[in-house]
């Protein structure tokens, strides 16, 4: 448990106090979840963290020269947490958005840039979608939350259109502490000398070898090389999930006077859904993790004088209470269609077009 917090006094949450905190604009600035992970290896393990253009691993040298390295950035947590909300328990508790194309269909929880992505822009909920963003610069959220309520909790941009940014509610990031990096090589041999065959000529062989560029060794007719690539990483620190749901941000969302409390406690129960379900921890080939059984779950609320209250809430608890706010808001589990319309794909792009030439 974090040195920090209260441990003597962990609070029991109650319906009460959730609504405490959704709605007393003097009440706590923040929940926050720090997870301690392991690899599926145990301590120690090898894993491997995303990849950037031109720098390999996100690694970043402290003052005191220890390593901490990002194993899953906030945009990719918010990718992997966006779509439990198409099975259930948390199904039921926003619209479903199908976007239909071809004889294919995807769910605007998929979608990279939410409700200010192109693809919502290329079918007739386009409208409502403009509208939606400008009620929110107007200071009117309650268009948006029943519409696309998680871009409200992860975060949207339609930087394409109206230009409305949305913070995010909720800010997940893993990280490993004191890393060392590793490399690897590999070589690989064809089953066959094509050359041999006539397939093309030994000069041609013997040129493609050793250069990953060239097409021979591209489509895998001839010997290739790779040496000193990213092998992963052992970290002789902790490896923490940190979890933050941000109340300020969540308690500034404005609609109706008649709505704007519901519309916050709405908002905080989605969140507390989605930040309490199980982790799955396959964040890529090569990277398992798992909570470390022998850590408890640090769960803190974090008071605006900075005490730090641990709390326990139930699974049940939080369910009870995201359902009820999502009938009072009257969101509950509406499915809703909308094709991908071409004309409307041109026309956005064209605007495109017509700025750059302009």
């Amino acid at each position: 448990m974090n040195s920090e917090a209260n441990k003597e006094n962990v609070l029991k949450v109650d319906e009460k106090m959730l609504d405490e905190w959704a709605t007393n604009l003097s009440g706590p600035v923040a929940i926050h979840l720090k997870q301690k992970l392991v690899p599926i290896e145990g301590e120690g393990g090898v894993i491997f963290p995303p990849t950037y253009a031109n720098i390999g691993y996100n690694i970043d040298v402290l003052s005191d020269g220890k390593k901490v390295a990002t194993i899953d950035s906030v945009g990719s947590q918010a990718n992997r947490m966006e779509p439990l909300f198409k099975e259930p328990p948390l199904n039921d508790l926003i619209p479903q958005i199908q976007i239909k194309f071809g004889n294919k269909q995807i769910s605007i929880l998929d979608v990279g840039h939410r409700l200010g992505d192109a693809l919502i822009r290329s079918t007739n909920l386009s409208e409502e979608a403009k509208e939606a963003f400008e009620k929110w610069l107007n200071g009117d959220a309650g268009k948006l939350a029943k519409l696309a309520p998680t871009s409200i909790i992860f975060g949207a941009w339609d930087s394409r259109d109206t230009s409305a940014k949305l913070p995010r509610i909720i800010q997940s990031v893993i990280r490993a502490w004191d890393v060392d990096g590793l490399s690897r090589s590999a070589t690989y041999f064809p089953p066959v000398d094509y050359a041999k065959f006539e397939v093309f000529s030994e000069e041609e062989k013997t040129k493609a070898e050793g250069d990953t560029k060239n097409p021979l060794a591209q489509r895998g007719f001839v010997n290739a090389l790779s040496t000193s690539e990213p092998g992963g990483i052992i970290a002789h620190g902790p490896i923490y999930r940190d979890v933050t749901v941000n109340l300020i941000t969540l308690r500034r969302l404005k609609t109706t006077e008649k709505e704007k409390d519901t519309l916050r406690k709405y908002i905080l129960g989605l969140s507390l859904m989605v930040v309490i379900q199980p982790f799955d921890g396959f964040l890529r080939q090569g990277c398992l993790l798992t909570p470390d059984p022998a850590a408890e779950q640090d769960w803190v609320i974090v008071m605006r004088d900075g005490r730090r209250l641990s709390f326990k809430i139930d699974d049940t608890v939080a369910l009870e209470y995201a359902k009820k706010a999502a009938k009072e808001f009257g969101v509950v589990g509406k499915i809703r269609e909308v094709s991908f319309e071409k004309q409307k794909a041109v026309d956005d792009s064209n605007k495109v077009k017509g700025k750059k030439n302009k």
